[in-house]
C-alpha cells in the first residue's frame, strides 16, 4: 500500500475519456489538459503515425493515397487496436510530459454495454502505451460523478450519456448501476443521417466534418431555431461538380428524427425497468444529460415532453465523464468499488 502511495506521489495519474469522437485527458492536480478528436493519420507503408488529434482531424478526407485517416474507436469501443495504442501513447505522453520517472495510473471511461473482450482490448492498449495500472469505469457512473450526482446515497439518479458512438442510460443508487441500457447511437450516427438525407434529397455528397458542422450550427431535436439556415457545399452526384445549397433547421430535424427517437425509446425502457421507489426519486430529481450529444438544441425539451420527467442539462456536459473519472484519482476506495473487474 505504501509503495502504491509513493508511486502515486511521483507520477502524474491520468483519467481518460476514450471517446468515439473526442478523447479527453484529466491530470491529477491540474484538471482537463487535453480535449482532441479521436483521429489518427498513418502512413500505409510503415504504419507510422503522421498526426494525432486536432492535426489529424484537419486532414480527414484530404489525404493522398499513401496516407490514411483512421478513427480507431467505433461505437465507443476499439475498432483498430494499433491505431488506438498510437493515440493513447500520444495523449499519455502529452499529459505526462516525461516530468516524472514513474508510469501513470490511468482510469478510463468505457460504455456500459462493453464486453469482456472489449474491456481487455482497452486495458491492453493502455498498458502498452505506458500505463502502470489501468482501471475501467462505466461511463454513466463516471458521468454521474462528473455532474455531481449523489451516487453513494440510497436514492435514484438517472443519467443519459450521449457520446459520439453510444448512448448510455443508467439508474444509479448506492455506488452501483441498478439498471442500464446502451444503444450504439450517438453523434456519429446523427452525422451519418445528415449526410444520407442531403445525398437523398439534393443529390449532394458532403463529408463528415461538414455534417458535424450542420448538426452543431442548426441541428435540433425540437423546434427552437425559428427557421435557421446555412449554406452547405459538396459535390453534385449527377454532374460531379462542386455545388452549394442552403438547408434549413426543419430539414436537419427530420434527418435526425430516427436517431433521436432511438434515444427517447431507450430512456423510456430504462424508466419502465426502474424499481418504483427509485422511479419516485427520479421524478423529483429529474433526468440528467451528459456527453456531447446532450448539446443538441431542444433535446432536453423533447425528453421532458415525452416522459413528463424534468430534465437537467448541466454545465459543460461534454467533459462530465472525464471529470468523473478524474475525481476518482483522489478517491481510491470509491474507485475500487465502482471499477469493472477485467481479470
Amino acid at each position: 500500500m505504501f509503495i502504491h502511495k509513493l508511486l502515486g506521489t511521483f507520477s502524474n495519474d491520468l483519467a481518460i475519456d476514450l471517446g468515439t469522437a473526442n478523447t479527453l485527458v484529466y491530470v491529477k492536480g491540474k484538471g482537463i489538459i487535453c480535449n482532441e478528436p479521436s483521429v489518427v493519420v498513418i502512413r500505409k507503408d510503415n504504419k507510422k503515425p503522421v498526426a494525432v488529434g486536432i492535426e489529424a482531424k484537419e486532414m480527414l478526407g484530404k489525404t493522398p493515397s499513401n496516407i490514411i485517416s483512421i478513427r480507431p474507436m467505433k461505437d465507443g469501443v476499439i475498432a483498430d487496436f494499433d491505431a488506438t495504442e498510437e493515440m493513447l501513447k500520444y495523449f499519455i505522453k502529452k499529459a505526462h510530459n516525461r516530468r516524472s520517472f514513474v508510469s501513470p495510473r490511468v482510469i478510463i471511461g468505457v460504455p456500459s454495454g462493453i464486453t469482456q473482450v472489449e474491456q481487455r482490448a482497452v486495458k491492453d492498449a493502455a498498458t502498452a502505451s505506458g500505463a502502470r495500472e489501468v482501471y475501467l469505469i462505466e461511463e454513466p457512473m463516471a458521468a454521474a460523478l462528473g455532474v455531481g450526482l449523489p451516487v453513494g446515497e440510497p436514492s435514484g439518479n438517472m443519467i443519459v450519456d450521449i457520446g459520439g458512438g453510444t448512448t448510455d442510460v443508467a439508474v444509479i443508487s448506492i455506488d452501483g448501476i441498478v439498471y442500464s441500457k446502451a444503444v450504439r447511437v450517438g453523434g456519429d450516427k446523427m452525422d451519418e443521417a445528415i449526410m444520407a438525407y442531403i445525398k437523398r434529397k439534393y443529390n449532394l455528397m458532403i463529408g463528415e466534418r461538414t455534417a458535424e458542422k450542420i448538426k452543431i450550427e442548426i441541428g435540433s431535436a425540437y423546434p427552437v431555431n425559428n427557421g435557421a439556415s446555412m449554406e452547405v457545399k459538396g459535390r453534385d452526384l449527377i454532374s460531379g461538380i462542386p455545388k452549394a445549397i442552403r438547408v434549413v433547421d426543419s430539414e436537419i430535424r427530420e434527418a435526425l428524427q430516427e436517431s433521436v427517437n432511438i434515444i427517447l425509446d431507450t430512456i423510456k425502457v430504462t424508466l419502465e425497468n426502474t424499481p418504483p421507489e427509485l422511479g419516485a426519486d427520479i421524478v423529483d430529481r429529474g433526468i440528467v444529460l451528459a456527453g456531447g450529444g446532450a448539446l443538441l438544441k431542444g433535446l432536453d425539451i423533447l425528453i421532458k415532453e415525452h416522459t413528463g420527467v424534468p430534465v437537467v442539462l448541466p454545465d459543460d456536459p461534454l467533459t462530465a465523464v472525464v471529470r468523473g473519472c478524474g475525481s476518482m484519482l483522489d478517491r481510491l476506495d470509491l474507485l475500487k468499488r465502482v471499477a469493472l473487474a477485467t481479470n
